[in-house]
Formats: C-alpha cells, structure tokens, sequence
C-alpha cells in the first residue's frame, strides 16, 4: 500500500503547475460539508458511498483524498490503494489546513 501525505501548501502548488497532470481532488466528506466549502474542481463522494461508486474513479490517475481534517480520507485512500490505485495522495490536515495554510478566505466549518 502506497499512500502519500501531502499537505495543503503542497496541493496549492501541484494545481498551479501548469506543466503537471491535475489530479483527481476526491472529496469525501458528506454533502452538507461538500455544499458548506471544497476545493475547485473536486468531485464528492461520500465515504460510505466509495465503495458502491468505485467504477466512477480513475484508479489510474493521481487521485487526493480530502475530508475536514485527513481522517476519514486516510481511510478512503487506504481503500483505494488496496484495490489497485498507484498514485493515491491524503491531504493531511483536509480543508482546515487548506483554510489555514492556503487561503484564509476559504470557508471554515
């Protein structure tokens, strides 16, 4: 199982790169948390939902898990390693380090 820890400035960084693949942002916290704040581009699955939802990934392509603190995307990118994901990324700290470290105008909950 190979998941990477990646933190907020980080993820900042890797999507201001032109020059590198975008990854999939996959947002797993619930819809209400979804709705109340998330990062451009990412699409939400709820955790419980991963695993009946699992064909609509690209385990191919780099996928970073967020939640609101880095616990329940941990998870989901446990799981998704374990079914065969390569580049499989945790956002460590979730969207509160990204409110913190990154854009302290970003929704906070």
């Amino acid at each position: 199982m190979n998941i990477q820890s990646l933190n907020a400035p980080a993820l900042a960084e890797w999507l201001a790169d032109q020059n590198r693949a975008r990854p999939l942002l996959l947002d797993v916290r619930e819809p209400w948390e979804f709705t109340t704040c998330r990062l451009d581009g990412s699409q939400s699955i709820p955790m419980n939902d991963v695993p009946a939802r699992l064909a609509e990934l690209d385990l191919d392509t780099p996928i970073v898990c967020i939640c609101h603190h880095g616990s329940r995307s941990m998870q989901v990118a446990a799981f998704l390693s374990a079914r065969g994901a390569s580049d499989v990324h945790n956002l460590t700290g979730g969207v509160a380090a990204w409110a913190h470290q990154v854009d302290p105008n970003f929704p906070t909950y």
